[in-house]
């Protein structure tokens, strides 16, 4: 007889008591900030639950955030946290306005979410972390460089009354280094790994059957592809010739090396010689004619037909150049008249051939992934016309002329497939990660990926609640095995770096927030919303404020604006003119406007670099802006911040910010009359309508209770005061 977990926030009878689930929620509550790391279908998501109804318990009043990094993963949350808790759950996407998600945030005890609204929403100052007693970060090997996973790890250590990390994984990746990275970025303590050997999972894991599934190029791929292959060829034999590269059978991982060596020449150099530039046309369309042979090999003739088309409209020397060559130009000939004749890859043969044998069995559920929209959209018309029930299943970004899904529609596609309203789901990799469809019979993969993390993923959608089958198609003798053979010996480097059992790991500590006597305060353009600046900033303890400023990007002062390019939108500023627009309006609107270049590769564009001295000298000796270089989003953010520091001393009044739009909503409207009071900018009307509740408070307040809020001193008081009995005199 099943037993089920008794707790006062768990309802009666909804969670069945695993012993190995119950062990991992203890160890985390006992241990502090975890890993778990462990096959999909094995319950990662109920340990989540156990330890959020225990931490809501505990600290009465708190809150749970479970991040998910898809839209459908982050709503799936909030149906499996309300169907298992006593507590208020609700979700916070993009999709949702920001006065909703600020609703949502402060009405419910569990909060499920994409980490990029989250971020976002704090960085905006619509609520904080302080009171969240957990965060869940579920496919947390995705905490690494810029995701939005790192810094909220780190802003939530920092603020949190007791905060607790919980991350969660099938597949942390075959790189030792970077497993440990993750762990440092989200302040793991202590890794818990379960595998498919261990003897408390064993009885519910159910076993995956894969079954490689190969086919041959048909005579008129390989005659495309032998065409495809000599223009490559005659184009790597020239690099050779020019000492780019050592050898013809250079890779695309090669080429891109290659290019940066070039494009480093170039920037060292007064004046480059004609064979570099010549060289970083051929490598770009070196690169193109292998992306062709690419698609070729794992997509078939009608990705290849829209992608050459792609080609012909571009206006780089590289593209020309390939549609001028005889046999680019015989290949994509080859690729119009199969496309025309109705030819098409084997696979989708194959895949039509499968699906028809297993949909004999009427209550067989099936997931075709592929890498492509396009390849998606070909199958799924082929599905149509062979009868077969299909689904489109896809991201929500509009590609290629067809609009993204939104949410709801992605909500209405998965329910309606778990119903058994369809028979396979197409999809792209939108639906790799954690999406709940318990019934699925069998996985097919039109290509193999080189990644082990996705191939693990995939694999996790079948063998949930019986025995699964994963079927891969390869093409024989193309990079489809080589992408094969590089996941599976990448996921056997992981299961060897992750024995089971519990590892602690060495994490330094958080840095100590220091809390500045004055903190700076600059007003930020809101479209800077999602760069890494803005992070950096909000951990050094700079206050701001998002505003739609008039020209610039970072406001210090009344005088003082700060325009930030990195290296590739400064150059792109010079092609489309936009530069010298923006340098005109900083000095029309700002007494001592600044330009800020991020980045260490100014010189390794296609713009030569007498152009790029040429537009730094126009700013600054025709402008008169001075340009200060920095190394990264890091840096930047330093140097923002010690300018905002000079500009801010006790002498200087609160600044004004300057917008391109006035003030629309009652707060904005009351902020804007208040800030008009004399050495009075945001933060001091942001405070002083907090103390006195409304505008006519602030204007009816003495000296006295004036001088009581913070900042406001004896001849800000005065001068107040002044302005506001002073009779006015018409002269």
């Amino acid at each position: 007889m099943a037993r089920y977990i008794e707790h006062p926030l768990i309802k009666p009878g909804a969670i069945e008591a695993r012993t190995y689930q119950q062990v991992m929620a203890a160890g985390v509550l006992k241990k502090g900030n975890s890993m778990i790391v462990a096959p999909t279908a094995l319950g990662k998501t109920i340990v989540a639950v156990l330890v959020a109804a225990e931490r809501l318990r505990k600290f009465k009043g708190s809150r749970v955030l479970v991040l998910a990094p898809s839209k459908p993963l982050a709503i799936q949350h909030e149906e499996s946290f309300r169907e298992f808790l006593l507590a208020s759950c609700t979700s916070i996407t993009g999709s949702i306005k920001p006065e909703e998600r600020v609703k949502r945030w402060n009405e419910s005890q569990v909060i499920t979410a994409t980490p990029q609204t989250v971020e976002s929403d704090i960085l905006s100052g619509r609520y904080d972390l302080k009171d969240v007693s957990l965060i869940v970060f579920d496919e947390c090997h995705r905490a690494v460089g810029s995701y939005s996973y790192v810094f909220l790890a780190s802003n939530y250590i920092q603020n949190a009354n007791n905060p607790l990390i919980l991350g969660l994984t099938a597949s942390p990746g075959s790189d030792e280094d970077k497993i440990k990275h993750v762990c440092e970025n989200l302040f793991i303590r202590d890794v818990t790994v379960k595998t498919e050997k261990d003897p408390d999972v064993r009885p519910y894991i159910k076993p995956v059957k894969i079954e490689w599934v190969k086919v041959k190029m048909t005579p008129e791929l390989e005659e495309i592809r032998e065409h495809l292959k000599r223009a490559l060829k005659s184009r790597m034999k020239i690099l050779k010739n020019l000492g780019v590269i050592e050898s013809i059978n250079a890779g695309k991982k090669d080429l891109l090396m290659a290019r940066g060596r070039v494009q480093n020449r170039i920037a060292r150099s007064t004046n480059p010689p004609k064979s570099c530039y010549r060289a970083i046309s051929l490598i770009a369309a070196c690169i193109n004619v292998e992306h062709a042979v690419e698609l070729l090999e794992t997509q078939g003739i009608n990705p290849l037909q829209r992608y050459i088309e792609r080609l012909r409209k571009k206006n780089t020397k590289a593209a020309k150049g390939l549609i001028m060559d005889p046999d680019f130009t015989r290949a994509a000939y080859l690729t119009r008249r199969a496309s025309a004749s109705g030819i098409e890859h084997p696979k989708l043969d194959k895949l039509m051939e499968i699906l028809k044998k297993e949909l004999r069995n009427t209550e067989s559920r099936i997931i075709v992934f592929t890498q492509f929209r396009d390849t998606l959209e070909e199958i799924y018309q082929r599905c149509l016309r062979e009868e077969i029930n299909a689904v489109k299943f896809y991201g929500q970004n509009s590609r290629s002329g067809e609009k993204g899904l939104t949410q709801k529609q992605q909500r209405e596609i998965i329910k309606s497939f778990r119903m058994g309203n369809h028979d396979v789901l197409l999809s792209t990799s939108v639906a790799e990660e954690g999406i709940d469809i318990p019934s699925v019979d069998l996985v097919i993969m039109y290509e193999p990926v080189p990644s082990e993390i996705r191939m693990i993923q995939r694999r996790g959608r079948t063998g949930r609640k019986r025995s699964g089958r994963m079927m891969v198609l390869i093409t024989e003798k193309t990079r489809d095995e080589a992408y094969y053979y590089s996941s599976m010996r990448k996921e056997k480097e992981m299961k060897k770096s992750l024995r089971g059992g519990s590892v602690e790991i060495e994490v330094a500590p958080p840095p100590v927030k220091e809390e500045p006597r004055e903190r700076p305060f600059i007003y930020v353009d809101s479209r800077e919303v999602n760069s890494r600046v803005i992070r950096e900033l909000k951990g050094m303890g700079v206050e701001f404020e998002l505003r739609a400023l008039a020209a610039g990007d970072y406001q210090v002062s009344d005088d003082v604006i700060i325009e930030r390019k990195t290296t590739q939108d400064f150059l792109n500023s010079i092609m489309d003119k936009r530069l010298y627009r923006q340098a005109s309006e900083m000095v029309k609107s700002f007494k001592k406007p600044v330009i800020i270049i991020e980045g260490e590769d100014l010189y390794s564009g296609f713009i030569g670099p007498d152009a790029v001295r040429g537009a730094l000298a126009a700013v600054a000796v025709d402008f008169g802006i001075p340009v200060i270089p920095t190394r990264s989003p890091e840096d930047t953010a330093a140097m923002i911040k010690r300018i905002a520091i000079r500009e801010q001393d006790e002498k200087k009044p609160d600044m004004r910010v300057r917008t391109d739009k006035k003030p629309l909503t009652l707060r904005e409207k009351q902020l804007f009359i208040v800030e008009s009071l004399p050495n009075i900018g945001s933060r001091y009307a942001l405070r002083l309508l907090r103390r006195f509740g409304s505008v006519i408070g602030v204007m009816n307040a003495s000296e006295k209770e004036l001088r009581k809020v913070e900042g406001i001193g004896k001849k800000r008081a005065s001068e107040i005061r002044e302005v506001l009995e002073s009779e006015f005199r018409d002269d």
